[in-house]
């Protein structure tokens, strides 16, 4: 059975949210089962009757704000929601760990608590982007701001890890986002990471791609720094909330076109799988000795059980044990 530990105060809304996506997690699943930390007067009224045999709740008055210095949240002896969340993974009593609080305590309270897998020298933050034909795996999302050649290529090892284990694919191909895809574009770590990929023999690396390329699945895995990579998924959901800002206006100023608006909606939900985010929400910790994944601090109800099931599915990977495997790779 799978035990998962669910941070219940993280994120913009809490209980209200993480509640009922664990209630319908547990309904779409079979063994398993979850621990809800937080405060247990929130939790409790909005847990389904005929699932109270499988939430356990464990009380906790304190919770890591979103504002929150994550020096100072792993400095303090003061226990959160989101600590004891991560604690439990520790102590093996959960199988996962996932929140939708502050990104950067999230993944201090996992390298603290959960410790590093031999050969990484940083964990990353790795997402899933979406394409018309399938989709991708990016990282780093935002964990490391600086990287190095030597990081990246740790990056591109850990994730090929992960793909052949979550999607088993035998050899899945890795790109690095780059500002051109000929060979003298980039900056110095670029070029130095390519040199390292194209001379790994465990890589099946393919080349650089630009920013474009990004929901075109021309690569399994894309490999870039924390700060690129977070710029780019945020610029992204700016440009797709621009384009819907856009049409509600129009609509609102020509009434006629409320029928076209609303059949273009439809569409949109029939396709919804492939083109919402909701569905690809959740990015997991790699390099860190336990599974954690990060909710998008907005998501909805139907959001965070996604992340709730990538979780699962990683667990059922037994991803941390296969990633063990990169001190022997590197």
């Amino acid at each position: 059975m799978k035990t998962l530990a669910i941070d219940a105060m993280g994120g913009d809304f809490g209980p209200p949210v993480c509640v009922p996506a664990c209630a319908e997690y547990l309904q779409s699943v079979q063994d398993a089962r979850v621990v809800l930390v937080g405060d247990s007067r929130q939790i409790k009224p909005l847990i389904p009757h005929h699932l109270i045999r499988s939430i356990d709740v464990i009380h906790c008055e304190h919770a890591v704000a979103m504002g929150d210095k994550p020096s100072q949240v792993v400095r303090s002896k003061e226990k959160t929601s989101m600590s004891i969340a991560v604690e439990l993974v520790q102590q093996k009593d959960a199988d996962a760990c996932v929140s939708a609080g502050n990104t950067g305590a999230l993944m201090a309270l996992s390298k603290r608590l959960l410790t590093m897998i031999e050969g990484v020298s940083r964990p990353a933050i790795m997402g899933v982007v979406p394409s018309v034909d399938g989709y991708s795996y990016l990282l780093d999302m935002g964990a490391n701001v600086d990287c190095d050649a030597e990081q990246l290529l740790e990056f591109a090892l850990m994730a090929t890890l992960l793909v052949q284990a979550l999607d088993e694919k035998i050899s899945p191909s890795v790109a690095l986002l780059n500002n051109g895809q000929e060979d003298i574009k980039g900056n110095s770590q670029v070029k130095q990471a390519a040199e390292l990929l194209t001379n790994n023999p465990f890589i099946n690396y393919i080349g650089f791609i630009e920013g474009h390329n990004l929901y075109q699945a021309v690569a399994d895995i894309i490999v870039c720094d924390g700060f690129v990579g977070n710029i780019a998924l945020k610029a992204s959901e700016g440009v797709a909330n621009f384009i819907l800002d856009v049409f509600r206006r129009e609509v609102d100023k020509k009434k006629y076109l409320k029928p076209l608006f609303w059949l273009l909606l439809q569409c949109t939900r029939r396709a919804s799988k492939q083109v919402d985010p909701r569905y690809l929400n959740g990015a997991c910790f790699l390099g860190v000795k336990g599974v954690v994944v990060k909710s998008h601090g907005h998501a909805d109800s139907l959001a965070f059980k996604q992340a709730l099931l990538y979780a699962h599915k990683m667990v059922d990977a037994n991803i941390v044990d296969k990633l063990s495997a990169l001190s022997e790779i590197k």
